[in-house]
């Protein structure tokens, strides 16, 4: 019996050392899942914040190299509004010195304010409602003294807007746009009409007079309007046109 037990015995305490060592192993298994968990983990967020970095690192150039890309075809735009603007007045100007000396000379001086301007404002991608005033002002004086009482304009501008802001030379553009391509007469005056609504809109309305011969076109007015909003904000100049008339609404930017 005692043999038996013994026997019992030495066959308990291997049954218990084995134990300890399943035990152990698994410990081991265990803590080297842990530990591989950790690792991959570690890996797997090293190698996300590369991504986010990366990713971050990609936008920033995307952002960069679509500013250039804006910024180029704005000063595209510029140069193509300066030929014409040039151009355009510098054809009045030789048309009014051959008819009055004195009117050529107050023209050029009225011109050189208006060019100026445009010089000064050249680099900048928006201007004031208020600036952009301004600037019409010594521009009708250019064109009443050529259009005489051919043309009639009306103003209206809420002065709560003129801080808003619009590209430079929008209402130039606009108003040589309507005179380009309606009947100029003397006993019906086109009307001209320039104000502000309540949505922040710059609306330029004027009567259609339809020319009897389509007028030569260079491409730029409105397109061009169109063309630099597109480029700076998400709003678009709307036009409309119903029978009588011709209506361009332009959204004033903050």
């Amino acid at each position: 019996m005692k043999t038996m037990e013994l026997l019992g015995i030495s066959y308990t305490s291997e049954e218990s050392a084995e134990s300890d060592i399943g035990n152990v192993l698994v410990s081991i298994v265990f803590l080297s899942l842990i530990v591989s968990m950790l690792n991959t983990v570690t890996f797997l967020s090293s190698n996300w914040r590369k991504e986010i970095i990366a990713a971050a690192e990609y936008k920033t150039k995307a952002a960069e190299s679509q500013q250039l890309v804006t910024q180029s075809e704005l000063h595209a735009l510029r140069l193509q509004l300066d030929t014409h603007f040039v151009f355009n007045n510098l054809s009045v100007l030789s048309e009014l010195i051959l008819k009055d000396q004195q009117l050529g000379f107050e023209y050029s001086e009225n011109f050189a304010k208006v060019y100026r301007y445009l010089l000064i404002n050249a680099k900048k991608q928006v201007i004031t409602l208020n600036d952009e005033i301004n600037f019409l002002k010594s521009y009708l004086f250019l064109l009443e003294n050529r259009m005489g009482k051919g043309v009639e304009f009306r103003v209206g501008i809420q002065e709560t807007q003129l801080h808003l802001h619009l590209p430079p030379i929008t209402l130039q553009l606009l108003v040589e746009n309507a005179i380009k391509h309606n009947r100029i007469d003397k006993e019906s005056p086109l009307l001209i009409k320039i104000y502000t609504d309540q949505a922040d809109q710059l609306i330029v309305e004027n009567d259609i007079k339809p020319l009897l011969k389509k007028p030569v076109s260079s491409g730029v007015g409105l397109e061009n309007i169109v063309k630099r909003y597109e480029i700076l904000s998400d709003r678009i100049p709307q036009i409309e046109q119903t029978e009588k008339s011709f209506i361009v609404k332009i959204p004033l930017l903050k």
